[in-house]
């Protein structure tokens, strides 16, 4: 479903410098080139693109802002169908309890996506008891995402939380991806040596305003 390595997040946002679909794609085939394992994308205009460029696994997902609602990705089933229909082969989706705008459940998204429209199911999560619960739920694999991003869950930290990465490969059996502030290659293999299946790198990648920030700050302080 999901290879072990480097999955790259192909992301970008309206007003960002690479906003746009044939970008993500231009980035999606440039990582694949460099040895990427995977992709993870948002939206269905970007992930058809990916799709048309490259044979690797796309996890897609995508975000939708609502009033009332803290979950924003891939938080309904109408969201899920969108991005299972362009190429999608594995469906990301916020797996906290916290409650979604149209008031589905986390286990009947889980359950649609599988029944419905016949994907597996990457859950993110923010905490172990988040895991644990999309464990139970019936989630194919986790993903440490959302950790220091909910109020209920992790603090966060500024580099990846490997500490909460190692408890969550001991309280699960499902395969564990590691996502969340991974800015350099030796906290990737931090990672995998503390039994992460993969870990994805977003920004560290495909976000040269931030890679260059790192720099910049960098050299200011020296």
């Amino acid at each position: 479903m999901i290879p072990k390595g480097l999955i790259v997040s192909c992301q970008a946002y309206e007003g960002d410098p690479l906003f746009g679909a044939r970008i993500m794609a231009a980035m999606a085939a440039a990582a694949e080139e460099g040895g990427a394992v995977g992709i993870r994308a948002n939206s269905p205009e970007d992930i058809a693109a990916i799709r048309a460029v490259t044979t690797l696994p796309i996890i897609g997902l995508y975000k939708l802002y609502t009033p009332g609602s803290e979950v924003y990705i891939t938080p309904t089933r109408q969201s899920a169908a969108a991005i299972a229909r362009v190429g999608s082969d594995v469906l990301a989706i916020d797996a906290t309890p916290r409650p979604r705008h149209d008031d589905t459940t986390l286990a009947q998204l889980i359950t649609y996506i599988h029944e419905a429209l016949g994907k597996p199911v990457m859950a993110d999560v923010s905490c172990v008891e988040d895991a644990v619960l999309a464990e139970a739920l019936g989630a194919d694999v986790l993903s440490t995402t959302l950790a220091g991003y909910t109020q209920h869950g992790r603090p966060k930290l500024a580099g990846p939380d490997l500490e909460f990465l190692a408890e969550v490969v001991r309280r699960v059996r499902l395969p564990v991806v590691a996502e969340g502030r991974y800015h350099e290659p030796h906290q990737a293999a931090q990672a995998i040596q503390r039994g992460a299946h993969a870990v994805i790198v977003g920004s560290a990648i495909t976000r040269p305003e931030d890679i260059t920030r790192r720099f910049a700050a960098a050299l200011r302080l020296s």
